[in-house]
């Protein structure tokens, strides 16, 4: 007789619940999934009057508009010696031979590490906005086109902008919050927050700058600001 297998809960099921549909799958690393689907109402968080906006970046996951900076975990890089070790071992490999399908399984499981890192990372972020906020404004940005870029396209994808927007809008909906994206052609960078003055460039090496009303600005906390103010005024 077969030993029962071992189970993690990633969440427990709602009381009383019935799952409609249960799927049973398997990752490239190997891992087993039980998926059950359930009906569960979710009731909405009491309103608040915070409201947020968000810049999102590369050295800081995301700046807010509060001047809280969320630093980036960047989960990628700090597995990057260990894959590419792993992932020489798989090349050097007989394809089609049991020792290159062990190896693909050994960078699989890299990949699922990493990427598991960096979900939890962002639920955590997503679930306490949506719950500190009653309106959050983000950037839309085209991801897609961004990560075009070579020298910034590892960084990019390692901070999963798309998957943090995802999130933000999901849990929005489910208790009862707001996210509102700005136009991505916003000039959130070049505005002052306080005067309202428009700079004619600015580099990305530019962190900090001085407006001629004299106000001085860290350049992502004044660019949340202003996607926070053109939230509210789309809204």
């Amino acid at each position: 007789m077969d030993a029962p297998l071992a189970i993690v809960w990633s969440r427990h099921l709602p009381e009383g619940a019935e799952p409609s549909t249960v799927t049973v799958s398997r990752d490239s690393a190997g891992r087993w999934f039980v998926c059950m689907l359930v009906e569960e109402k979710i009731s909405p968080l009491a309103p608040v009057e915070q409201t947020v906006g968000l810049d999102a970046g590369i050295t800081a996951l995301a700046t807010l508009s509060t001047g809280e900076k969320i630093v980036n975990p960047r989960h990628e890089r700090r597995d990057r010696r260990k894959l590419a070790r792993a992932q020489r071992k798989l090349a050097s490999k007989a394809k089609g031979s049991n020792n290159r399908a062990k190896a693909r399984q050994v960078v699989a499981r890299i990949h699922a590490r990493i990427a598991d890192r960096r979900r939890d990372f962002l639920h955590k972020v997503t679930t306490r906005l949506v719950r500190e906020n009653q309106v959050i404004a983000v950037e839309d940005l085209t991801v897609g086109n961004m990560i075009k870029n070579r020298s910034l396209a590892r960084a990019i994808s390692d901070a999963a902008w798309r998957d943090l927007r995802g999130m933000l809008e999901y849990k929005a909906a489910w208790y009862g919050r707001t996210v509102i994206a700005v136009d991505r052609w916003f000039p959130s960078s070049k505005l002052c927050s306080v005067c309202g003055a428009m700079q004619e460039g600015m580099p990305l090496n530019v962190r900090t700058w001085q407006c001629a009303c004299g106000a001085s600005h860290d350049r992502d906390m004044n660019a949340a600001s202003n996607i926070l103010a053109a939230g509210l005024a789309e809204s």
